[in-house]
Protein backbone atom coordinates (compact mmCIF):
# COMPACT_ATOMS: atom_id res chain seq x y z
CA UNK A 1 0.00 0.00 0.00
CA UNK A 2 1.71 3.26 -0.89
CA UNK A 3 0.77 6.56 1.20
CA UNK A 4 -1.24 8.47 -1.30
CA UNK A 5 -3.99 5.43 -0.02
CA UNK A 6 -3.73 6.17 3.75
CA UNK A 7 -4.28 10.12 3.21
CA UNK A 8 -8.28 9.34 1.76
CA UNK A 9 -11.01 8.84 4.84
CA UNK A 10 -14.01 7.22 3.84
CA UNK A 11 -16.79 9.57 4.93
CA UNK A 12 -19.78 7.72 4.28
CA UNK A 13 -21.04 4.16 2.53
CA UNK A 14 -23.97 3.11 1.53
CA UNK A 15 -25.99 0.79 -0.34
CA UNK A 16 -27.66 1.89 -3.32
CA UNK A 17 -30.62 -0.74 -4.24
CA UNK A 18 -31.80 -0.33 -7.72
CA UNK A 19 -35.48 -1.22 -7.95
CA UNK A 20 -38.30 -1.71 -10.61
CA UNK A 21 -40.78 0.56 -8.88
CA UNK A 22 -39.10 3.42 -6.45
CA UNK A 23 -42.21 4.76 -4.75
CA UNK A 24 -43.53 0.75 -4.01
CA UNK A 25 -40.12 0.01 -2.64
CA UNK A 26 -39.91 2.91 -0.21
CA UNK A 27 -43.27 2.39 0.78
CA UNK A 28 -41.91 -1.31 1.58
CA UNK A 29 -38.91 -0.49 3.20
CA UNK A 30 -40.87 2.24 5.35
CA UNK A 31 -43.74 -0.13 6.15
CA UNK A 32 -41.51 -3.44 6.76
CA UNK A 33 -38.00 -2.34 8.46
CA UNK A 34 -39.24 1.28 9.91
CA UNK A 35 -37.18 3.07 7.29
CA UNK A 36 -37.46 6.96 6.99
CA UNK A 37 -37.47 8.47 4.05
CA UNK A 38 -34.58 11.27 4.54
CA UNK A 39 -34.57 12.95 1.02
CA UNK A 40 -36.11 12.05 -2.93
CA UNK A 41 -34.66 13.49 -6.00
CA UNK A 42 -37.15 12.32 -9.33
CA UNK A 43 -36.83 12.72 -13.36
CA UNK A 44 -39.64 15.03 -14.56
CA UNK A 45 -41.62 11.75 -15.51
CA UNK A 46 -41.70 10.82 -11.71
CA UNK A 47 -39.39 8.10 -11.87
CA UNK A 48 -36.87 7.90 -8.34
CA UNK A 49 -33.03 8.74 -9.30
CA UNK A 50 -31.98 9.23 -6.08
CA UNK A 51 -34.05 8.75 -2.66
CA UNK A 52 -32.02 8.47 0.56
CA UNK A 53 -33.72 6.39 3.67
CA UNK A 54 -32.62 5.57 7.98
CA UNK A 55 -32.87 2.66 8.71
CA UNK A 56 -31.27 2.78 12.31
CA UNK A 57 -28.09 3.73 12.90
CA UNK A 58 -27.88 3.08 8.76
CA UNK A 59 -28.71 4.62 5.53
CA UNK A 60 -29.27 3.20 2.23
CA UNK A 61 -30.38 4.75 -1.09
CA UNK A 62 -32.98 3.85 -3.32
CA UNK A 63 -33.35 4.47 -7.25
CA UNK A 64 -35.74 3.35 -10.18
CA UNK A 65 -34.38 0.91 -12.65
CA UNK A 66 -32.96 2.52 -16.09
CA UNK A 67 -30.97 1.18 -18.93
CA UNK A 68 -27.78 1.77 -17.09
CA UNK A 69 -28.96 0.82 -13.35
CA UNK A 70 -30.61 -2.98 -13.75
CA UNK A 71 -32.84 -3.96 -11.25
CA UNK A 72 -32.05 -7.38 -9.66
CA UNK A 73 -35.01 -9.08 -11.06
CA UNK A 74 -34.17 -8.04 -14.64
CA UNK A 75 -30.51 -9.76 -13.99
CA UNK A 76 -32.20 -12.73 -12.34
CA UNK A 77 -31.13 -11.77 -8.59
CA UNK A 78 -28.38 -10.52 -6.37
CA UNK A 79 -25.62 -11.69 -5.59
CA UNK A 80 -25.51 -9.11 -2.66
CA UNK A 81 -27.13 -9.88 0.53
CA UNK A 82 -28.01 -6.68 3.22
CA UNK A 83 -27.23 -7.75 6.63
CA UNK A 84 -29.68 -6.04 8.91
CA UNK A 85 -29.60 -6.83 12.56
CA UNK A 86 -32.62 -6.15 14.63
CA UNK A 87 -34.21 -6.51 17.88
CA UNK A 88 -37.08 -9.34 17.06
CA UNK A 89 -35.57 -11.06 13.80
CA UNK A 90 -39.57 -13.14 13.62
CA UNK A 91 -41.34 -9.79 13.77
CA UNK A 92 -39.18 -7.93 11.07
CA UNK A 93 -39.25 -11.52 9.35
CA UNK A 94 -43.34 -11.21 9.11
CA UNK A 95 -43.43 -7.47 8.55
CA UNK A 96 -41.30 -8.05 5.15
CA UNK A 97 -43.40 -11.20 4.13
CA UNK A 98 -46.73 -9.41 4.80
CA UNK A 99 -44.89 -6.45 2.44
CA UNK A 100 -44.60 -9.26 -0.27
CA UNK A 101 -41.28 -10.87 0.74
CA UNK A 102 -40.24 -14.44 0.03
CA UNK A 103 -38.19 -16.91 2.55
CA UNK A 104 -34.96 -17.67 1.28
CA UNK A 105 -33.85 -19.08 4.53
CA UNK A 106 -36.40 -19.68 7.22
CA UNK A 107 -35.79 -17.53 10.59
CA UNK A 108 -34.23 -19.71 13.27
CA UNK A 109 -31.84 -20.15 15.93
CA UNK A 110 -28.25 -20.36 13.90
CA UNK A 111 -25.65 -22.13 15.13
CA UNK A 112 -23.07 -18.59 15.68
CA UNK A 113 -25.75 -16.84 18.64
CA UNK A 114 -28.04 -14.91 16.54
CA UNK A 115 -31.85 -16.18 15.52
CA UNK A 116 -32.15 -14.91 11.93
CA UNK A 117 -33.19 -16.23 8.01
CA UNK A 118 -32.91 -14.63 4.81
CA UNK A 119 -35.47 -12.77 2.57
CA UNK A 120 -35.99 -11.27 -0.89
CA UNK A 121 -37.73 -8.07 -0.82
CA UNK A 122 -40.59 -7.70 -3.54
CA UNK A 123 -37.61 -6.27 -5.91
CA UNK A 124 -35.08 -8.69 -5.74
CA UNK A 125 -32.81 -7.53 -2.97
CA UNK A 126 -31.87 -9.87 -0.22
CA UNK A 127 -31.60 -9.30 3.21
CA UNK A 128 -30.22 -11.22 5.79
CA UNK A 129 -32.36 -10.73 8.90
CA UNK A 130 -30.39 -11.25 12.61
CA UNK A 131 -30.89 -11.11 16.10
CA UNK A 132 -28.59 -11.72 19.06
CA UNK A 133 -29.56 -14.64 21.31
CA UNK A 134 -26.58 -15.59 23.18
CA UNK A 135 -22.98 -13.79 23.39
CA UNK A 136 -20.23 -16.33 22.19
CA UNK A 137 -16.76 -15.40 21.64
CA UNK A 138 -14.98 -15.46 18.44
CA UNK A 139 -13.38 -19.07 19.41
CA UNK A 140 -16.95 -20.26 20.42
CA UNK A 141 -18.26 -19.46 17.03
CA UNK A 142 -15.35 -21.10 15.37
CA UNK A 143 -15.73 -23.95 17.26
CA UNK A 144 -18.97 -24.66 16.60
CA UNK A 145 -18.27 -23.65 13.07
CA UNK A 146 -16.03 -25.90 13.01
CA UNK A 147 -18.33 -28.70 14.07
CA UNK A 148 -20.58 -28.56 10.95
CA UNK A 149 -17.52 -29.58 8.96
CA UNK A 150 -17.00 -32.89 10.51
CA UNK A 151 -13.67 -34.12 8.49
Amino acid sequence: MTNAHAQHTVTRLYARLVVPDGPRAIDFYRTALGAEEIERYTSPDGKIVHAMLRLGGASIAVKDADAGDPAPTSLGGSPVIMALDVSDADAVAEAMLRGGATVVHPVADQHYGQRGGRLADPFGHLWMISQTIEDLTPDQIQERTDALFPS
